[in-house]
């Protein structure tokens, strides 16, 4: 059995990806995440039971003493005590589905949301059942829960799952350092907080957890977000459910540009990762949008559809922090130079990040991140108007596998900690890093013609000066190639006496 130590994510995993057999991913996670849900809330329920039962005045079937906790009622037939010894059974898929339908029908708000195909054909069976023993050990008491240990083992699972899927995978998961460093920068202390394409919630997660972090009160925020894929929007209804996110995600899947869920939300923090370049957007039937005050966007590209949608969305001191890709700070398409002109004129871009590539499951290309803010008067303590901070950090990161690269925290740290200084809600003064940051004003974005390609701006990074004399130098390099030419000649007199010894001369 595999207990929750340090580093248990990872052969949690190798253990379960066996088990998949010749599902493809997309499938499987579903499959695993579900079960994962499904064990949480009987852990949490069970141990809430087992508490009421030990106390002579309380009733451990009165679901209201559950609800008063914000702990899921869970029924006999899906406690997993009871799917545990079930689990070797042929009908285990049955059993499971009707677990999934009973947490359902009992809970609201999870109507609609569980996965409910464990009984299909092509779902072996006894690999279910073996998934299940593997499963076995607390995610949802109290210890665990001080752990995160589900927290930790869903977010592993989805980020193997992501790269498991590839191009596809980008579409639920923002890689976990890449929404680290946009919430260490927008730092969403309090107020609302939206992501019009959720994915699976990871902004919210990371949101929440820096709230914590830095000692605030977790109902200081308020969630609300939106999500396009039906499977993805369950995924992030788990997700949230597991974490106790009270998080507003509209009752059903829908697209952001043709059905917004959250029609009149202003919000304080903006945090997304749009899909990238996307074609079919629907861009045709929305010509006359409301949305668009700075330009309409090209049909064939969502780019700057998102980034409008986003400024809309924002409160009067809102801050917004987004992944888009590289070609979106320098189109020259007519229609995203204008619209890109038109939202620096207006003085709402705040600050540019370009970043590494190979950060992303979904793509190898490098990404950018933009920070866009309704004023900048007031959104910190240093007067920003008509000024940009650029900053290039495709030097910084590492390869945490042979694929793929992630953003340290000293990484973070030091993205994070110029923005915030250059801002003025840091002690640390700024200052312009040649080859790293520059704060260039309008005018100087207006000679680049409107591109925002930090390169531009922040120069060549500086060399350390060589303070040695150059005849010193040429002396020491001479001594040195001089004393190794000797060595050289001496190791190939010996090795031409080795070759003599046994019969042969060169």
């Amino acid at each position: 059995m595999v207990t929750a130590n340090l580093g248990f994510e990872e052969k949690l995993w190798s253990m379960a990806d066996k088990l998949r057999g010749s599902m493809d991913a997309s499938e499987y996670k579903n499959v695993v995440l579900g079960l994962l849900f499904l064990k949480y809330v009987s852990d949490t329920f069970e141990e809430k039971y087992e508490e009421l039962r030990q106390d002579e005045w309380a009733d451990p079937e009165d679901k209201d003493e559950y609800l008063a906790e914000n702990i899921f009622w869970v029924p006999q037939e899906a406690r997993w005590t009871f799917i545990k010894d079930n689990a070797k059974k042929p009908e285990i898929g049955q059993i499971i589905d009707a677990a999934m339908i009973a947490i359902e029908k009992e809970n609201e708000s999870l109507r609609g949301v569980l996965p409910k195909a464990y009984s299909r054909p092509e779902l072996d069976k006894t690999r279910l059942g073996e998934t299940i023993d593997l499963f076995s050990f607390k995610v949802g008491d109290k210890e665990s829960r001080s752990k995160d240990v589900l927290g930790r083992v869903y977010e592993y699972f989805l980020s193997k799952f992501a790269s498991a899927e590839g191009k596809g995978g980008g579409e639920f998961y923002t890689p976990h350092s890449v929404v680290r460093l946009l919430v260490e920068m927008i730092e969403p202390y309090k107020g609302r907080v939206y992501d019009p394409c959720c994915g699976s919630g990871g902004m919210f997660v990371q949101s929440e957890r820096f709230v914590e972090e830095h000692q605030g009160r977790l109902g200081d925020i308020a969630v609300y977000g939106q999500e396009f894929n039906p499977t993805t929007w369950k995924l992030a209804k788990m997700n949230m459910a597991i974490r106790g996110i009270d998080a507003n995600l509209g009752d059903r899947n829908a697209d952001t540009f043709h059905n917004d869920l959250h029609r009149g939300l202003k919000a304080d923090y903006i945090l997304a990762n749009p899909p990238f370049n996307i074609s079919d957007w629907g861009g045709d039937k929305l010509r006359d949008d409301m949305r668009w005050q700075y330009g309409v966007p090209p049909v064939g590209n969502a780019n700057y559809a998102w980034i409008q949608h986003i400024v809309s969305k924002l409160a009067p001191t809102g801050t917004a922090g987004f992944v888009l890709a590289n070609g979106s700070m320098s189109t020259s398409t007519s229609a995203e130079a204008e619209i890109r002109k038109n939202l620096i004129e207006e003085d709402l871009v705040e600050c540019i990040v370009t970043l590494p590539g190979q950060l992303f499951y979904s793509t190898p290309i490098p990404v950018c991140l933009w920070f866009l803010t309704k004023n900048k008067a007031k959104n910190g303590k240093r007067e920003r108007q008509e000024e940009i901070l650029f900053i290039d950090a495709r030097k910084t990161g590492f390869m945490a596998d042979r694929t793929h690269k992630e953003l340290s925290n000293e990484d973070i740290q030091k993205i994070s900690g110029v923005y915030h200084s250059w801002r003025g809600t840091d002690e640390t003064p700024y200052e312009d890093v040649s080859g790293f940051c520059k704060a260039a004003t309008l005018d100087e974005v207006r000679s680049h013609e409107y591109i925002l390609t930090p390169g531009r701006y922040v120069g060549l990074e500086e060399t350390e000066e060589d303070s040695e004399p150059f005849e010193e130098k040429m002396d020491r390099i001479t001594a040195q190639l001089s004393e190794q030419l000797i060595k050289s000649k001496h190791l190939e007199d010996e090795i031409r006496e080795a070759l003599k010894g046994i019969g042969y001369e060169i």
